[in-house]
Parts: structure tokens; C-alpha cells; sequence
């Protein structure tokens, strides 16, 4: 469920979680006025943010006076991984799941989008699946679906307010619809009909909920029970 603002929420603080936010998710340096217009702010605003971030080592200015991630933004990234512990748990289960020969998976809710801690393909390190790929659409995504399910219906209407939903384009009826079967079954299963044609089972982390994992590849209807119940197992033992 996502928290609810007290009666005097720090506008500044947003506006720079929110600067530093669009920054990292950048896939490559970004000029200031090309990201005040991305976030819809005032340019003079988050010129001043970013310089106030960049004072403080957490963003830098490259040589063409672009802006992207400083030292102190991976600091942060690392202090947060090794203080949650989560890495550190997730590892060796997912590992574990890697037997079934799909893609595994592990992300996180962030507003409308996932973000993919570990997403490991078959045949690759363990390793190189830290960090692999960035941001995702939570709606085109299993993670995403489960993790939508833990809101309230007004706060996924309020996330979507007039958009379109990937993926969804019956829209937030269907959408909504989706989230409430999940929420009974405790799972999803995702059909993602592109050029790959492939499956996504996911399942929720945590109590309260804080992370979904999954497997995706090519799932046959009557293998799915099995994989949930591995992920039911392995989202136990991370959680």
C-alpha cells in the first residue's frame, strides 16, 4: 500500500528525490533543460537542485556540462543494499531457482514502473544479473502486476489518471480486474505476446509486501502450479 502524505509533506525534498530519480534512471548524461522538461518543472528550479546534488558528490556535470550519476549516488545505492540485507538473502534462493531453465527475476515498485534488481536469463552468471536492465512499465511486467495488486483501487486509479495502461487497453476496468484476480490467487500469470511469445509467473515478497519475484520463458499452462509453488517457497525464505 502506498503511504499517505501527512498534512505538510516537504515540497522540496519531493522535488529533489524526484530530480535525482529521473537522473538515475537516465541511460545516458542529461542536460538541465531536458530534464525540467521531462518532469514538467521549472527550469531554474531544477538547475538549482541539481547543482545542490552535484555540491554534494551525489550527481556529477560531465565535460559537456551534462548531468549523470556521482559517486555519492552509488554510495547511497550500496549502503541501502547491504543495510536492507535484501541482496545479501535473495541470492542463493534465486539461484536456486535457476534449475526450472527460465528467466529469473527480482524488482521492485516504484510508481508505474519495476525496477529489476536481478534479472537473470538462462546460461548467464548469477552475477550479471545484478543490475542488468533499468526501469519497466509495471503493467507489461508479472513483478509489476503482483505489486500493483497490494493497492487500494483509488491508488492505482490515481496512478493511471487519464493514460493509457501498456498493455491494457480495454483500460482501468480491465486493469483493475487483473489486479483483484491476483490478489485471490496470491499470483499471476503473464502472457506477453511479442516477438519472444513467452510467460511470466510471479509472486509477492515480504509481509508487508515490499518485492515480487518471477520466472518467465516459454510456460506451458500445466507447469505453472509447480513453478508457483517454488516461488512461494523462495519468496518465504528471501522474506
Amino acid at each position: 500500500m502506498r503511504a499517505k502524505p501527512n498534512a505538510q509533506p516537504n515540497q522540496s525534498l519531493i522535488d529533489g528525490i524526484v530530480t535525482l530519480q529521473a537522473l538515475a534512471s537516465a541511460p545516458e548524461p542529461v542536460g538541465c533543460r531536458e530534464l525540467a522538461r521531462q518532469l514538467g518543472a521549472n527550469t531554474t528550479r531544477v538547475n538549482r537542485l541539481l547543482k545542490t546534488l552535484a555540491y554534494m558528490g551525489i550527481v556529477r556535470q560531465t565535460a559537456d556540462r551534462k548531468y549523470t550519476a556521482g559517486p555519492g549516488m552509488h554510495v547511497l545505492a550500496a549502503q541501502s543494499l547491504f543495510a536492507s540485507g535484501l541482496i545479501r538473502r535473495a541470492l542463493p534462493v534465486l539461484e536456486q531457482l535457476r534449475r526450472f531453465g527460465h528467466t529469473v527475476a527480482m524488482g521492485v515498485l516504484w510508481n508505474d514502473s519495476v525496477s529489476y534488481l536481478f534479472h537473470a536469463p538462462p546460461g548467464i552468471e548469477a552475477a550479471r544479473g545484478l543490475g542488468r536492465i533499468g526501469l519497466l512499465p509495471a503493467t507489461t511486467s508479472g513483478i509489476g502486476i503482483v505489486l500493483l495488486s497490494q493497492l487500494q483501487d483509488e491508488d492505482v486509479r490515481e496512478l493511471y489518471a487519464e493514460r493509457e495502461i501498456p498493455m491494457f487497453p480495454e483500460g482501468m476496468d480491465s486493469l483493475l480486474a487483473r489486479l483483484a484476480s491476483t490478489r485471490d490467487q496470491g499470483f499471476t500469470r503473464v502472457h506477453v505476446a511479442d516477438e519472444r511469445d513467452h510467460h511470466i509467473v510471479a509472486v509477492p515478497v515480504g509481509s508487508p509486501v515490499y518485492a515480487g519475484i518471477a520466472m518467465s520463458g516459454w510456460i506451458p499452462e500445466s507447469a505453472t502450479a509447480e513453478l508457483v509453488e517454488a516461488l512461494l517457497g523462495a519468496a518465504r525464505d528471501i522474506g
